[in-house]
C-alpha cells in the first residue's frame, strides 16, 4: 500500500463543495473517480480543509493510499488525464510519496485562506465566479485596522455557521490582512484551523466597515457579543480560495 499525497488546485464554481455528496459532484468523487478507472481500486481521499459549494483552491493538499505500483509522477498525469476528460475543472499541481502515518488532515500545522473583491463599478467578465463584485468603494485601510481585533485567540461565535460542526468555537487566528492592489482588494486569513463560514463571515463584516457602515471598533464589539445574530454579512463563496496547507515537515 502506498501513500500518495496530492496537492490539487481546482474551479468551486461547478461543485456542491470539496466533500462528497449526495446531491450534487464533488471534488472528492471526481478525484476518486479518476484513481478507481485508474488503479482499479476505490479510493478514500482526505484533504487538508473543506470547501464549500463556490469555493476554489489553489494548492489543496489530499492524500489517498493506493496498492497497484505506480510511479508519482505517472499518476499525476493519468489522474489530470482522466479529470479532463470528464470535463471536471481541477488539475492535480504535484504528486509525491508519503509515510503511511502522514495525513493531509491531521498532520496538518496551519491553513490559508485568500479573499478577493474586485471593488469597480464595472460587471465581471474574466473573474466572473472567481471574485465577489463591490462596486461601491471600499477603504482597505480601516477594514485592516479593524481586523486586527479577530487576530489571536477568541470565541468566534459571531463568525460560526449555525451548521458547524466543530466541538468548540474557540480558534486562534494568526494573521488577517487587508491590502489593495488597483481595484481589487485581498483579505489574507491564516490559523491552525477555521470554523465553518469564519474566512465568510468575517469578511463579510470587514466588507461593512470598508463601506462606512459600520465603524471600525464595531468588529470588535460583534465578537465580545458571541453571538451569530451580530453578524452583519456573510460574503459569497466565489471570492474565497484554500491558498495554502503548512506541515511541519
Amino acid at each position: 500500500m502506498t501513500r500518495f499525497a496530492l496537492t490539487l488546485e481546482f474551479d468551486g464554481g461547478a461543485f456542491m463543495g470539496l466533500q462528497r455528496q449526495p446531491h450534487g459532484p464533488s471534488v472528492q468523487a471526481a478525484v476518486e473517480d479518476a484513481a478507481l478507472s485508474i488503479t482499479g481500486e476505490s479510493v478514500t481521499m482526505h484533504a487538508a480543509g473543506r470547501t464549500d459549494a463556490g469555493v476554489h483552491a489553489l494548492a489543496m493538499r489530499v492524500h489517498f493510499d493506493v496498492v497497484k505500483a505506480i510511479a508519482p509522477f505517472r499518476l499525476m498525469e493519468a489522474l489530470n488525464a482522466r479529470l479532463r476528460l470528464g470535463g471536471a475543472a481541477i488539475a492535480v499541481l504535484d504528486c509525491v510519496v508519503m509515510p503511511d502515518e502522514w495525513h493531509a488532515r491531521f498532520s496538518c500545522v496551519g491553513r490559508r485562506y485568500r479573499y478577493r473583491i474586485v471593488n469597480r463599478r464595472a460587471p465581471l467578465t474574466l473573474d466572473a465566479g472567481r471574485a465577489w463584485l463591490v462596486k461601491t468603494p471600499l477603504d482597505a485601510g480601516a477594514m485592516h485596522e479593524a481586523a486586527q481585533a479577530l487576530v489571536g485567540h477568541h470565541d468566534f461565535t459571531t463568525f460560526r455557521s449555525v451548521h458547524c460542526q466543530s466541538a468548540s468555537p474557540l480558534k486562534t487566528l494568526d494573521r488577517l490582512a487587508v491590502s489593495r492592489a488597483g481595484s481589487e482588494v485581498w483579505i489574507e486569513a491564516a490559523a491552525r484551523s477555521f470554523l465553518h463560514h469564519q474566512v465568510r463571515s468575517m469578511v463579510g463584516c470587514l466588507a461593512l466597515v470598508g463601506l462606512g457602515n459600520w465603524p471600525v471598533a464595531r468588529i470588535a464589539e460583534a465578537l465580545a457579543a458571541r453571538d451569530r445574530q451580530a453578524l452583519g454579512h456573510n460574503a459569497p463563496p466565489e471570492g474565497l480560495y484554500f491558498v495554502e496547507a503548512v506541515y511541519s515537515d
